[in-house]
């Protein structure tokens, strides 16, 4: 026996799983939608208003299902698993993601979907609890001074000097985002990390040439 007889019969020995019967695929299968079920109401707990998109999140439990599915056909055959790499390799996803969380959630869900497929679902609801945990306790964690954004409409960019000196008065490391001057009036827009604000505000708002003054909390993606 050559060689590559020897390689070519230890690879496909590779792929030569023992056969689930119909009742294990459908419990692990089972196993993978509740498991993207119970994804889906902790992705509608955690999420912004904001950001939340139903359709994303019913895609964590299909997503959870047909991975799996996947998962359980490619340890069936070589060919298989060679037809499926070759489809899914002209696949190109294009779906802008808004939100940094949405990517850990959906590796997240086509992980628990890998391993209940891989047979072991034990491990998959480990991993969900654990990852369950973590978010809950780390992105609600409350920041001690939240981002804000300072929008000041004023008449002239005569007062810009006076301005910043108040501003810098609440909060020495200060951005200057952008500064829109036009013929009628100029618009300063900074990001600030303060607390009382409202100081802030009455204190701008008597700055000779000062139109308006608007503070808006962001999150780092969007304002709101």
């Amino acid at each position: 026996m050559s060689i590559q007889d020897v390689i070519k019969k230890s690879f496909l020995q590779g792929f030569q799983n023992t056969s689930l019967s119909m009742k294990e695929v459908t419990l692990l299968l089972l196993v993978a939608g509740l498991l993207g079920i119970y994804l889906f109401f902790v992705y509608r707990v955690v999420t912004v208003n904001t950001f939340y998109s139903k359709g994303f999140n019913v895609s964590l439990i299909l997503m959870c299902v047909i991975t799996a599915a996947i998962i359980l056909a490619i340890q069936s055959s070589v060919v298989v698993s060679l037809g499926m790499v070759g489809a899914l390799s002209i696949v190109r996803f294009r779906t802008a993601v808004k939100n940094p969380l949405d990517l850990i959630f959906m590796f997240w869900s086509i992980s628990v979907g890998i391993i209940c497929g891989a047979g072991m679902p034990g491990l998959a609801l480990a991993l969900s609890l654990g990852a369950t945990v973590l978010v809950l306790v780390f992105y609600r964690f409350p920041e001690l001074r939240k981002s804000m954004l300072l929008v000041v409409n004023a008449k002239s960019n005569a007062c810009a000097p006076r301005v910043y000196q108040v501003v810098e008065k609440y909060d020495r490391h200060y951005t200057v985002k952008s500064r829109n001057l036009t013929k009628e009036n100029v618009d300063f827009l900074m990001e600030i990390r303060i607390k009382d604000y409202e100081s802030l505000l009455s204190e701008l708002n008597e700055v000779e040439g000062v139109i308006s003054v608007t503070v808006m909390a962001h999150t780092g993606e969007a304002v709101y």
